[in-house]
């Protein structure tokens, strides 16, 4: 996965938002005021920072060598995933898009998008 696609699938989150609160080196991603993802934009290969359930992030760390501790972040609840081409895309999705079930997205702001999308609570 490339940093480009990393991006696009880190703002396909319902009522996600786009902030540059580091400066113009990294995109972080945020529902509801709490960040999910920060996408390093320079540097390479590229790499993406994931808000992930403690039990999921050792696991994936056991997985994937392209996988470590989040970078300068929580390193219980973050992994840091280098974009270098070692995980396939499918996985990159799906710890993307795990964070759709993270408890704390279940925010306010996260069931009114998905309320005003048409899909269920």
């Amino acid at each position: 996965m490339t940093r480009d696609e990393a991006l696009e699938l880190c703002s396909t989150l319902p009522g996600a938002a786009e902030d540059y609160p580091f400066g113009d080196e990294a995109a972080v991603f945020k529902v509801g005021g709490k960040m999910y993802a920060l996408v390093m934009l320079a540097g390479e290969p590229g790499s993406v920072n994931l808000k992930c359930d403690p039990e999921r992030a050792i696991e994936l760390r056991e997985l994937h060598a392209a996988v470590r501790p989040g970078y300068h972040m929580n390193k219980r609840h973050w992994n840091t995933v280098e974009l270098d081409g070692t995980i396939d895309d499918e996985d990159v999705r799906e710890m993307i898009d795990c964070l759709r079930a993270l408890e704390w997205l279940h925010s306010d702001v996260w069931a009114a998008d998905r309320l005003s999308a048409g899909g269920a609570g």
